[in-house]
């Protein structure tokens, strides 16, 4: 692979590791090298002589490496080697153009290609495999991913349903060809930078001068060694505003905006750099008191993912529905059918909690910029692409300036050479020399109205008029012909001189030309966070093994605890003094023998409980009131001093004044105590802590405790 030596003054990824070029992971291939650019922009591509090759960057390269054994250096290298050229040639878009190798490779084959037709999209990809050597079925995907949307590819036949999910018919049914729009802001081979292909049989450009910030317009998304891209597309409309003011010197913001729309909130945006987050709802109506219809589905989304994260929500008990039918065909309408009793506002907020109708997204713009990974904000992105374009303009207008000077210094040699009968003055030469010689002297006294000297090369062409164009020279056809030049020389200067006006009304043009049918889709507004349990509905019933030790949802054959949620905390006292708090769920293990089951509050639990133990170690009976305070799910905590100790008595009340104040202990026939059945008085016991160890109750083994009331 070829390699070209990059100044760091941007940042570097910080990778470390160690593998070899390694086969491609699509084709199984080793990586192709990556052709070299010239340093200048020749204006015949079949001319175009590439650059020598130089050192490329690599993520790590410059930082300095331990003397490690052969092998371990040889992976290191290896592995640095395929890590850059994964992200600088495969998965990372290009600033100055916005497209990935991928895309650029495909849009430059629709311009060779490009006779105003449609070309089969298996003729494509073909032809594109001469400049991406990475298999059918990459170059396949990108290609159906730019007619989908329109803007630089123009599709033809099934190339599937992004709203959908489903994918397009095979290659050799479907074409595709450029747009008007892409013809327009992607391509001139006058300004193109060009480098050889990678088997050096083909020249292709290192980035295609787009005059139009194309990886907002679309957005990219690429994952490649040790980082990710993720930029969201942008409304077409907005972002020509946006170069405007950035050329008026005004202020600007872009937020993005979805093909699915959908309804955005961008408080979190952060100008698309990393750490921000957008989040994006489905626009849903209630069309009835028991219809729901969703119009339109987050980004990132399809009907298909929509509809089974629906269903997944129904069967976990999130939230009910009856039935779901899906319409959607240009637009998207999914119809959610919903059982009687239903609150629609109520599953409203439930679909968007439980479901894929509010998605979060995390975006991360970065480019590649002087072959290194950068990230930018998408509105220094936008400020970079304008300020290329202007460049790019420029460049057009004094390229065109130039052919139009010489358009009219021909123009004008040529009437004098036929107005002034010079090409009589070489009827009698003889030789070559003389022909030439003849034509200077003749031109001599007009070379003074020429705007430069007169070379060879045009007397050389003068000498190549035939006959008949001098025959049928037209003098007033020639002077209109000069004014013509004349006057696009002088608007040619003038927007040279006027180059931020020029730009200005460039991009006025071209949004007057393409964005009558870019309307915004995504509305946005602030989207308020909602609680999950507040929304869940309690339509759940929970049961209970009190023997076997489980608790579970809609189990009929055991015993019903009272109606809950989905989200619902239950709480376990098992009769060894151990106590669980476990998420409800279809069956779940809390411990044997349970006395006591039920849902944890929300806000915590300030019940009061009340309980007499006999514990193991020592014998003694202990009374004890409490509160469990916080806890932690699927933990066992122990409410007793030592394993194998047993609860006699356990009381469950709302706060401290319902708790018993005096109970009646009645002890075991077999102990020797004198007095078997006495009161015990719980008033002088305070509220504390679940580890707390309690009153010594009596020493003696206790059979039977009842409460006493006053």
């Amino acid at each position: 692979m070829a390699k070209r030596k990059k100044d760091t003054t941007q940042s570097e990824l910080p990778l470390e590791g160690a593998a070899a070029s390694v086969p491609d992971a699509s084709t199984g291939t080793p990586p192709a090298a990556t052709p070299p650019a010239t340093p200048a922009a020749p204006s015949d591509p079949a001319t175009a002589t590439p650059a020598a090759p130089a050192e490329k960057w690599r993520p790590g390269a410059d930082s300095e490496r331990a003397n490690d054994a052969p092998i371990a250096q040889h992976y290191r290298d290896w592995f640095l080697d395929y890590a850059s050229y994964v992200i600088l040639d495969r998965a990372v878009p290009h600033i100055d153009d916005g497209l990935k190798p991928v895309q650029r490779r495909i849009l430059h084959t629709l311009w060779e290609m490009d006779d105003g037709r449609f070309h089969k999209v298996a003729n494509v990809v073909g032809s594109a495999m001469r400049y991406h050597p990475h298999g059918d079925a990459s170059i396949g995907a990108a290609l159906v991913g730019m007619g989908q949307r329109h803007m630089l590819v123009e599709p033809q036949g099934n190339f599937g349903n992004p709203l959908t999910g489903d994918g397009a018919a095979a290659p050799r049914y479907i074409e595709a060809r450029l747009t008007a729009f892409a013809r327009e802001v992607a391509f001139n081979p006058k300004t193109t930078t060009w480098q050889l292909s990678y088997d050096g049989r083909n020249k292709e450009p290192v980035t295609l001068p787009a005059k139009f910030p194309l990886v907002l317009l679309d957005g990219a998304e690429g994952i490649a060694v040790g980082l990710t891209t993720k930029i969201l597309p942008h409304n077409f409309n907005d972002l020509c505003r946006a170069a405007i003011n950035h050329l008026q010197g005004k202020r600007f913001r872009i937020v993005p905006d979805f093909p699915t729309g959908g309804i955005a909130d961008f408080a979190e945006y952060h100008d698309g750099e990393r750490g921000g987050k957008v989040k994006v709802r489905a626009k849903i109506e209630a069309r009835s008191k028991y219809l729901l219809a969703i119009t339109e589905i987050p980004f990132g989304t399809d009907t298909t993912s929509v509809i089974e994260s629906i269903l997944a929500a129904n069967a976990k008990g999130k939230i009910k529905v009856k039935h779901i039918d899906d319409n959607t065909a240009e637009h998207v309408e999914i119809l959610v059918h919903l059982p009687q009793g239903s609150d629609p506002e109520q599953v409203i907020q439930q679909l968007y909690v439980f479901t894929d109708c509010q998605v979060a997204i995390s975006p991360t713009a970065c480019v590649i910029d002087q072959d290194k990974p950068v990230f930018l904000g998408v509105s220094d992105i936008l400020r970079r692409s304008v300020d290329k374009t202007v460049q790019l303009l420029k460049r057009e207008l004094e390229i065109r300036l130039e052919e139009l000077e010489q358009q009219w210094h021909w123009d004008s040699l040529e009437r004098i050479f036929i107005e002034e009968r010079i090409y009589r003055r070489i009827e009698k030469s003889k030789t070559w020399e003389s022909v030439l010689a003849e034509i200077r002297e003749g031109l001599a006294p007009f070379i003074k109205n020429l705007r430069r000297e007169v070379t060879h090369d045009d007397i050389v062409r003068l000498t190549e008029i035939r006959i008949k164009r001098i025959s049928a020279y037209n003098r007033f056809q020639a002077d209109e012909q000069l004014g013509k030049i004349e006057a696009e020389i002088k608007t040619v200067k003038h927007d040279l001189r006027h180059l931020t006006e020029y730009a200005i009304k460039w991009f006025e043009t071209l949004q007057e030309k393409y964005g009558k049918n870019c309307k915004r889709r995504t509305t946005y507004d602030e989207i308020e966070q909602i609680s999950a349990a507040e929304v869940v509905s309690a339509n759940q019933r929970l049961y209970v093994n009190r023997e076997e030790g489980f608790i579970g949802l809609n189990w009929r054959n055991h015993e019903f605890v009272q109606e809950c949620t989905i989200l619902d905390d239950v709480l376990c006292f098992m009769a060894d003094g151990s106590m669980k708090v476990a998420r409800v769920g279809e069956k779940v293990f809390m411990g044997r023998d349970i006395i006591h089951c039920a849902v944890l509050p929300k806000d915590g639990d300030k019940v009061c409980y009340t309980m007499v133990y006999q514990d193991k170690a020592s014998g003694k009976a202990f009374a004890k009131k409490f509160q469990i305070g916080g806890v932690t799910r699927d933990k066992l905590y122990q409410l007793v001093p030592s394993e194998g100790s047993r609860v006699v008595y356990f009381e469950v009340n709302a706060n401290e004044k319902a708790c018993a104040k005096k109970l009646l202990i009645s002890l075991d026939g077999r102990s020797r105590a004198r007095v078997r059945d006495f009161e015990f008085d719980l008033a002088a016991i305070a509220v504390s802590n679940r580890s707390a160890k309690g009153l010594t109750v009596t020493k003696w083994p206790v059979k039977l405790v009842k409460r006493v009331d006053d």
